[in-house]
């Protein structure tokens, strides 16, 4: 096992980097005990995405204050789950650095820094990595091939990543999502790259986790080939309707123990789960989400246990 101690670069060429003892998350269900999120203070509406760019259009009026008191909500919500809660330092020149899962990716090896596709955003990698500094949690490496941002990298389960990409018109480039790929690869991890549509920004809009073998996927906008690979791992499928996945619906954060933190508008995730036994958080967070992302948008697991 790995020594916990913050390293600018804990990568090994060809794979074989430690596994940390006290940091990391080998999947994205395991349970949550420690999270990163990303300050409100600073939040407001900017054309990022297709989803602000819907509500910019059509004159919605965003609201900083209802937006703070959703945020605080969540972090309630969190903490009431018994999960640790840290927080990247507000910077006033960042208005997203909310969306904590975009900057960074967490492995069980340390922390992957992103390479943010928009100019605006891009400020975010270097608190990021001031964070990890902080908080002792070794960097694994960093983006350089292109655009990556976090919500592409889409853990399955242990040893097996969805990494998506969008292209030049997206967040995440080809090259980028390969340059990750191939880390993970040499680390022995199954990798299944996929492009998207940039309409959908991420691949953690249509595809999240729940459980084990347990997953929350829009099949009307993911490809067949990503339902087909998650069937084939025997992976039970609740299907999300489109118009709640646009509305962040798809976008929720397994916390381990069957129970899943999840936005207000998700109610068909929400009652299937509830079916199910699965015990839900649901703040309400629509002024947070009409800029674009939700709550898995907004997180960064620290520490899960073992999937």
């Amino acid at each position: 096992m790995g020594e916990q101690g913050f390293s600018l670069n804990a990568r090994r060429e060809g794979g074989g980097t430690p596994i940390l003892n006290n940091w990391g998350a080998n999947s994205d269900y395991g349970t949550l005990r420690s999270v990163l999120l990303g300050p409100i203070e600073n939040y407001k509406w900017l054309k990022t995405s297709s989803l602000s760019k819907k509500s910019l259009r059509r004159g919605v009026q965003f609201d900083p204050k209802v937006a703070q008191a959703q945020h605080a909500e969540m972090v309630d919500a969190y903490r009431s789950a018994d999960v640790e809660v840290n927080f990247h330092k507000p910077d006033p020149h960042l208005p997203y650095q909310v969306y904590a899962r975009d900057s960074s990716v967490m492995t069980p090896m340390g922390a992957i820094i992103t390479h943010m596709a928009q100019p605006w955003r891009r400020g975010e990698n270097f608190r990021a990595i001031e964070t990890y500094h902080d908080l002792g949690i070794p960097i694994y490496d960093y983006v350089t091939a292109g655009t990556f941002e976090g919500g592409d990298f889409n853990v399955i389960e242990p040893g097996a990543v969805l990494i998506g990409w969008e292209g030049p018109e997206g967040r995440s480039s080809e090259e980028g999502a390969k340059q990750i790929g191939a880390w993970m690869e040499a680390e022995g991890w199954e990798v299944m790259l996929m492009d998207i549509d940039p309409y959908y920004v991420h691949i953690d809009l249509m595809v999240v986790m729940l459980a084990p073998k347990l997953a929350a996927v829009c099949i009307e906008c993911t490809d067949p080939k990503v339902v087909d690979w998650l069937k084939s791992k025997n992976i039970e499928i609740i299907e999300v309707p489109f118009q709640e996945t646009m509305a962040l619906g798809c976008n929720v954060v397994a916390l381990g123990e069957d129970r899943v933190l999840l936005p207000a508008a998700s109610k068909t995730l929400k009652e299937k789960l509830k079916a199910l036994g699965f015990t839900i958080y649901d703040p309400e967070l629509d002024m947070i989400t009409q800029g674009g992302g939700g709550v898995h948008c907004m997180c960064q697991s620290l520490i899960r246990d073992p999937g």
